[in-house]
């Protein structure tokens, strides 16, 4: 009888793992930044500081269903399920496998869904997951970097999806996001955060009733 023998991964794949397993999510989160930095947009997650300041508008109770482009690895993901009914759902959307793997790997709640996929796609997506609309979208998508037409598609998509008297919450490091907020949502609210790496700016386009 013969046994096959597996052959080992190669060294610099094994090396990898390795570093990744070190690193945590900090070595994804810069794996990401290195293979996709348009869309990325910061090599750093965002602080604590902007994570609180960004959030605190939302009426959770009156939250049925948070949408979030372009989660990374998850620096607003655990915050936001700590605040959201329990009979609430969060669909993360972002176009980067190794971090939607790294979501469903490591996210263990039945109130969350991780989408590979685009932002302006997500009125079909937040359909075929059951919903008619969200009550919220959080995006730290770098609007000044997209390829052309991609920004105003989800500016305009966002808007579509989002009920009345919801919101679309952004944090950017350029004001160039307003620009594409502005077309749709005309009241839109205007922070600053300090206290993260670098300052960021932040943004809350409301849809009035």
């Amino acid at each position: 009888m013969t046994t096959t023998q597996v052959a080992p991964a190669p060294l610099a794949s094994r090396i990898k793992r390795r570093v990744e397993t070190m690193l945590g999510p900090w070595g994804v989160f810069f794996k990401g930044f290195v293979k996709h930095p348009v869309m990325v947009g910061s090599i750093i997650p965002s602080s604590s500081f902007t994570i609180d300041k960004m959030l605190d508008p939302v009426d959770w109770e009156n939250c049925n269903l948070f949408v979030e482009y372009g989660p990374g690895v998850g620096t607003f993901c655990r915050p936001v399920l700590d605040r959201l009914r329990r009979d609430g759902a969060l669909i993360v959307i972002d176009t980067n496998p190794d971090f939607i793997a790294y979501l469903n790997r490591t996210i263990r709640d039945s109130r969350f869904t991780a989408v590979l996929g685009s932002a302006a796609d997500v009125e079909d997506i937040v359909k075929a997951h059951g919903h008619d609309h969200a009550d919220y979208v959080l995006s730290g998508l770098p609007f000044s970097t997209l390829p052309d037409g991609v920004g105003p598609a989800i500016a305009a998509a966002t808007h579509r999806v989002i009920r009345p008297g919801g919101a679309f919450l952004v944090y950017q490091f350029s004001a160039k996001a307003r620009d594409f907020m502005a077309r749709h949502f005309l009241r839109i609210d205007r922070g600053v955060e300090i206290l993260n790496i670098p300052p960021v700016q932040l943004f809350w386009g409301w849809k009035d009733a």
